[in-house]
């Protein structure tokens, strides 16, 4: 189980949604025709769009890093107008950046895949 699944929650800053939203974009469209190895990227709002959850999978460590690698341009705006933590659900790798304000790592325990 190489893949790796990643889930970035926002909380948009007061007056920054539309900017947000255009950010997140952009991001889409770079997910679209430069990342090989993204399998799914997913944007979901609540109610009344203050608050966002980016749910990600990647074909493996290196097509997180390419994605990131990508979209690194869009981070320090993106910080802008949202405060934005995540969480990595994969096996550790040392390629992983973690600590500090990185994402939290949970390793897998229990897995079952239907892959019908």
């Amino acid at each position: 189980m190489d893949e790796i699944k990643g889930i970035a929650r926002a909380v948009i800053r007061p007056g920054k949604l539309d900017a947000y939203k255009a950010l997140c974009e952009q991001a889409m469209e770079i997910v679209r025709t430069k990342d090989t190895g993204t399998l799914q990227y997913e944007i979901f709002f609540n109610e009344d769009e203050s608050e966002a959850i980016v749910y990600e999978r990647y074909r493996d460590i290196d097509a997180a890093l390419e994605h990131f690698s990508n979209i690194g341009h869009l981070m320090a705006p993106l910080l802008e107008t949202a405060e934005v933590n995540g969480e990595l659900l994969a096996k550790y790798s040392d390629k992983m950046m973690l600590g500090g304000a990185g994402p939290k790592l949970y390793q897998p325990w229990r897995v079952f895949q239907d892959l019908k």
